[in-house]
């Protein structure tokens, strides 16, 4: 085909949201090119389809990390969207913007441009939330993000009361004006169906004549003129095909996909690469460094009173749960998996969250396995609380095992490499215990499961995480933002360092993974990159 000018690769969060931008001026000739296929499915569309995405893989790269010495050397289950819309059309919808101090900690590493001030407008410019609030009305977005407060099961309230009887203060809004807090997590949804920037950014711009799709086409290398990204090899329909761009190749292809398409084409450490006798085109040693993730256990009770499990597990109850969403678009089939949570701080001392909390009125004991689905509850009233660290300290890496292209990369996340991360732990497995004992939450427990009362002393708790804890599908980092080329991958406006005509813009160029869950803070990476792209461009 004849060159366009800007080529995106990978259709998920940032990508859907860029083509979009790029886009919008009828100017530039736009090609978006994603792995996956269409989102327009059931399981995708329907919310509590997160249970059975989470490990389908028609949808699913199905990553699996490698052997991992601090959990016991198990090997976490890593889903990742293969799919238009990406990990946004699998997720479990959770929409959070983090905490201020997330940002001018990026700032402050040597990223000017990225402090709180300066991407708030960018979060205002994406979201859609109803203007309800005066923060939520200085919204002015296609995506819809929304509150559920009212839909939410009433085990909710008790576990916000039971917050407050520990000290922490309920807030109505995680991205309002006190994002610190406990309370109801905000979901992408509209109208009760799964919202994605592939059905608000990308859809309406596919009536655009110079926006064109290309789904089921994997991107087999970047190809270059030099030191300048000149277009890509990919393969379609059982063919390869040579694309070109005039004026750049945007990387969108996320945390995992990104850096391994650097390396499969000669940027990434100089020595890993000559192993594969893969030609080195620049020399970038941090490409796949620094990897950072969120890694959670959960506490799981036997409920004095009815949860989530007496509705959905009977076959009976599923199906007058299906007849509501239906004909409602509420109810259960209509939320997340996780309706309460929060950030707060485990010591005042700290100037900011440390942990992030969530609450499920629901458990599932019984699909505690990797290649679980999330479609059968207990058959026993339960429910369930959870932790993770704000932001761990460890830091992880991932690589390319083989120049072949469809060989998965290995990916080594390092979790609790540091005694900070093992101490977050500590504290947090502690805060279960008090928050449980803790009206009104308390009189509702009948027993904890797991993992069981008997565990109370430091070790035994962090043990219990080494042997249950898993990830809460958060990576970012590997093609890291920062200044030094020896360190970082792309600079302040996400070029990628020595090269031209190459920009990474998604969640893997966090500078540190921010205090909560990733989606929404990617979405803000695209919309501010693909400015900062047609601003270079002029």
């Amino acid at each position: 085909m004849d060159p366009v000018d800007y080529i995106i690769v990978g259709g998920g969060t940032a990508g859907c949201l860029v083509a979009d931008r790029l886009s919008a001026s009828g100017r530039d000739r736009v090609l978006l090119l994603e792995a996956g296929g269409s989102d327009r499915r059931a399981w995708v569309r329907v919310p509590i389809g997160y249970g059975r995405t989470f490990n389908d893989p028609a949808v699913n790269w199905m990553y699996e990390a490698e052997p991992e010495p601090a959990l016991d050397g198990v090997r976490s289950y890593w889903p990742r969207g293969k799919v238009l819309g990406g990990s946004g059309s699998i997720n479990a919808m959770v929409y959070a913007r983090g905490q201020p101090a997330d940002y001018d900690d990026w700032r402050d590493l040597g990223n000017p441009g990225w402090g709180w001030s300066d991407v708030l407008p960018h979060f205002r410019a994406i979201e859609d939330r109803g203007g309800v609030g005066a923060e939520a009305a200085a919204t002015h977005g296609p995506l819809r993000v929304t509150d559920v407060t009212t839909q939410a099961h009433p085990l909710v309230r008790a576990y916000i009361e039971a917050c407050a009887a520990i000290g922490y203060a309920y807030t109505p809004d995680f991205n309002g004006a006190q994002p610190e807090g406990v309370g109801v997590y905000q979901i992408t949804t509209r109208k009760g169906l799964r919202e994605s920037t592939a059905t608000a950014f990308l859809r309406p711009a596919l009536r655009r004549k110079n926006l064109e799709l290309w789904l089921r086409t994997q991107v087999l290398r970047l190809d270059f003129e030099g030191r300048r990204a000149a277009g890509v090899t990919c393969l379609r329909g059982g063919q390869t095909l040579a694309l070109r761009a005039r004026k750049a190749v945007v990387l969108c292809a996320g945390s995992v996909n990104s850096p391994q398409l650097l390396q499969l084409s000669g940027i990434g450490p100089g020595a890993m690469l000559q192993g594969f006798g893969i030609p080195t085109v620049h020399e970038l040693p941090a490409v796949g460094r620094n990897l950072q993730d969120h890694l959670a256990v959960s506490y799981f009770y036997r409920s004095r009173v009815s949860t989530l499990n007496n509705r959905l597990y009977p076959w009976w109850g599923k199906m007058l749960a299906g007849m509501q969403y239906v004909l409602t678009r509420r109810g259960p089939l209509s939320m997340s998996v996780n309706q309460g949570g929060g950030f707060i701080r485990s010591n005042e001392k700290l100037r900011t969250p440390d942990l992030q909390l969530y609450f499920n009125p629901a458990s599932y004991t019984a699909s505690r396995t990797r290649t679980r689905r999330l479609m059968n509850p207990d058959p026993f009233p339960g429910f369930l609380t959870s932790f993770n660290s704000c932001r761990p300290t460890s830091r992880g890496h991932l690589e390319i095992r083989s120049p072949d292209p469809l060989v998965q990369p290995a990916i080594y996340p390092n979790y609790l490499s540091t005694e900070q991360d093992r101490q977050d732990v500590i504290v947090g497995a502690h805060l279960m215990r008090r928050l449980t004992a803790a009206k009104p939450l308390a009189a509702l427990i009948d027993h904890e499961m797991l993992p069981g009362a008997a565990k109370t002393t430091d070790e035994e708790l962090l043990q219990d995480f080494r042997e249950r804890a898993g990830t809460v599908f958060h990576p970012v980092s590997t093609c890291v933002m920062g200044k030094d080329p020896v360190t970082s991958v792309v600079d302040a406006r996400l070029r990628v360092h020595g090269l031209a005509g190459l920009r990474v813009i998604d969640a893997s160029v966090f500078p540190t993974v921010t205090s909560g869950n990733t989606n929404g803070p990617t979405a803000m990476v695209a919309e501010k990159g693909a400015a900062m792209l047609l601003a270079d461009a002029e």
